[in-house]
């Protein structure tokens, strides 16, 4: 039986997403979830929202419900891309677009910038969240006053990468420390 993961607020309040069972796919649990958008409660409205590694889509999905404008979600793993689109289309979205492949590649791609960016890597690749965050300043993927969330396990140290970033909250929970920071560079 696949896993189910549920929509906390919004629009889509109680929706059930199924989570594919794909290696080291590790949605964000509905506690953090809660937290976090408790402190981007402000954020979302009409806000663009990245999420670099979308998996089950848990936070990307959260995000339209609680009022985002357009979702874009980067997934490497084809079973996982493919369960996201077919939630977009089970919850009639058309904010969301899936994009399959490696983040450090698409990124560089994107011809936008955003409001809103998860950078939760799995935890195996933890080089990963400083060099997207990279990626993401050389690619101008960032609005000022873009807010990034973060997550990484209790067992690391996790600096933010760049001076133009700020802390605005942090917490841990479990085997898990998550924060979000706020973008004070391109402006």
């Amino acid at each position: 039986m696949k896993s189910q993961i549920r929509i906390i607020a919004g629009r889509w309040r109680g929706r059930k997403l199924t989570v594919v069972d794909a290696p080291g796919l590790r949605p964000t649990p509905d506690r953090i979830r809660e937290t976090l958008f408790n402190w981007l409660a402000q954020d979302c409205r009409n806000a663009s929202v990245l999420d670099c590694f979308a998996g089950s889509g848990a936070l990307g999905f959260e995000a339209l419900s609680r009022g985002a404008a357009k979702l874009v979600a980067i997934e490497r793993q084809k079973q996982a891309a493919a369960g996201l689109r077919a939630e977009a289309q089970r919850l009639q979205s058309d904010a969301v677009e899936v994009l399959e492949g490696d983040a450090l590649q698409l990124i560089g791609r994107l011809r936008q910038s955003f409001d809103i960016v998860f950078v939760d890597p799995p935890y195996a690749e933890p080089a990963m969240r400083q060099q997207v965050f990279a990626k993401l300043v050389t690619a101008d993927c960032l609005n000022p006053g873009a807010v990034l969330y973060f997550e990484w396990p209790t067992s690391e140290s996790f600096e933010l990468p760049s001076p133009a970033l700020r802390w605005l909250k942090q917490r841990s929970a479990g085997q898990v420390n998550y924060a979000i920071a706020e973008w004070q560079g391109s402006g």
